[in-house]
């Protein structure tokens, strides 16, 4: 359990993972920092939820710029006083494409998604952690980023730059109190498939429940000596 009236940070709050995250977080009394790019959105997310009033902060940002990152950052701080957790989700995927025919565009994309929107909100985030002494950055990743498939390099080129940046942050991080860790999934399970029907392809996916409740152990007051980690939550197969 995360207690201390801690802070969570959570972007991509209305994606798939993200609304499970932001549930579980809440549940165990985080508050928590909603990010995305729909205020409408957002709002529904608290509704449903049933999030109280002092328990929850929406915030419309576009983190591929540096200034909303600032601003995520500036706005939790002015409204609870102190950030705590990261919880890196911003994300989506493209591919398809073999190399040699590879448009400049689906790469530049993927490194927006994936590489700026992690750069600019660690960069804003996490020297308010280490002013603290105390800090959890958790992102999402694949293990596509250090083992690769046939058409799919933007994606995995993005993510394993989106690996180096938190695992850098990690060794950088040392002493201060803050940690950094990468979890690691082969499928979302959102439909609980793996369950429901089992197959030799879902056998491996991951559902936002399991993923939820391992980042929120991360973000334990006892999680201290994990950092740096690519922590898998699959089975290898």
């Amino acid at each position: 359990m995360i207690d201390d009236g801690r802070v969570a940070v959570i972007t991509g709050a209305t994606g798939v993972l993200g609304r499970v995250v932001t549930e579980t977080f809440a549940r165990d009394g985080v508050r928590v920092v909603v990010v995305g790019r729909d205020k409408a959105r957002l709002d529904q997310l608290a509704q449903e939820f049933q999030l109280s009033t002092g328990s929850w902060l929406p915030v419309v940002a576009d983190l591929r710029r540096p200034e909303a990152a600032s601003n995520v950052v500036s706005a939790t701080l002015e409204e609870f006083g102190r950030l705590d957790v990261l919880i890196h989700l911003v994300g989506g995927w493209s591919g398809g494409t073999p190399i040699v025919e590879l448009d400049p565009g689906e790469l530049t994309g993927m490194l927006d998604q994936h590489v700026w929107t992690t750069l600019n909100i660690t960069k804003a985030a996490v020297p308010v952690m280490i002013e603290a002494g105390w800090g959890r950055v958790i992102a999402i990743s694949s293990p596509v980023a250090s083992d690769p498939g046939a058409r799919g390099a933007s994606y995995a080129i993005a993510k394993a730059g989106e690996e180096l940046i938190l695992r850098t942050l990690a060794r950088e991080l040392r002493g201060t109190g803050v940690t950094a860790n990468v979890v690691l999934v082969r499928a979302i399970d959102e439909k609980h498939e793996r369950d429901r029907d089992p197959t030799p392809k879902n056998a491996a996916w991951t559902t936002p429940e399991e993923i939820a409740s391992a980042m929120l152990l991360l973000s334990s007051p006892g999680s201290e000596s994990m950092t740096g980690g690519r922590i898998p939550l699959f089975t290898a197969g």
